[in-house]
Formats: C-alpha cells, structure tokens, sequence
C-alpha cells in the first residue's frame, strides 16, 4: 500500500498492549493476567480478558490498573483453554 494513499485519519493513535494464550490444562486467565502486567507499561487506563473453553465466552474488562481490574475471584471465573488480553 502506498502510504500517500492514506489519510491522517488512518494513523495508530494508542500504543495497546496484547498477549494471546493457548494452554489447554492450565490457567490461562492467570498466565494472561501476568503477560498484561508485563505489558502494562503499553497501557494503564485499562484492562480486559477474554477467555474461551471452545463452547463459552468469558470476559473482564474495566477502566484501571491490571492489578486494580482483576483479583482471585475474578480470575477464577475466567476460564478456558485459551485466552486473549489487552492493556489499553
């Protein structure tokens, strides 16, 4: 693509942090939880994870700190096989 082609519109504005986990047997929410607090320096206005067990879809997202958005409870619930976050 040419980037003439484009218009200032098409620019990235946020600097987001992402990580993707595949672990079947093990706690995703958790390893991912600890992957956006590495990458929290991308992001700290907020936090979210989504999980999936291949039949249902689990998410956490809010405003906050990746410590201050997640805690045990939260965590525990969110669980699957795979994952996906972002720190924004």
């Amino acid at each position: 693509m040419d980037s003439s082609a484009c218009s200032a519109d098409d620019t990235l504005r946020e600097h987001c942090g992402v990580i993707a986990v595949y672990a079947p047997g093990e706690d995703v929410a958790r390893l991912a939880y600890f992957g956006l607090y590495a990458l929290q320096h991308r992001g700290q206005e907020s936090a979210g994870i989504a999980t999936a067990d291949g039949e249902r879809l689990s998410c956490l997202a809010r405003m906050g700190l990746v410590a201050q958005v997640f805690d045990e409870q939260s965590l525990t619930l969110l669980g699957g096989r795979l994952a996906v976050g972002h720190t924004r």
